[in-house]
């Protein structure tokens, strides 16, 4: 069973919408997101079974240059 997680992307200003194109051609996300706040993007993905979060996370985003935080959240039980 994969794992949904929920990532809040902080990027450096002036950079989100490449940051988001760039997460985009990745096609790794379930939905993408730009919001008000703290983050400049939320984005929803499924991380493949046998696959570490972090680890995933790490090789599969925050490569992209322009973030400069981001805060993973995990699910657990839809209702």
């Amino acid at each position: 069973m994969t794992t949904c997680v929920y990532v809040q992307i902080r990027c450096r200003p002036g950079t989100t919408y490449r940051v988001a194109d760039e997460i985009a051609l990745k096609e790794i996300h379930s939905e993408l997101y730009s919001t008000s706040g703290d983050y400049d993007l939320l984005m929803k993905l499924y991380i493949p079974t046998g696959e570490d979060v972090g680890k995933y996370i790490n090789d599969q985003l925050l490569d992209i240059d322009g973030i400069e935080r981001s805060l993973t959240t995990l699910t657990f039980k839809a209702f």
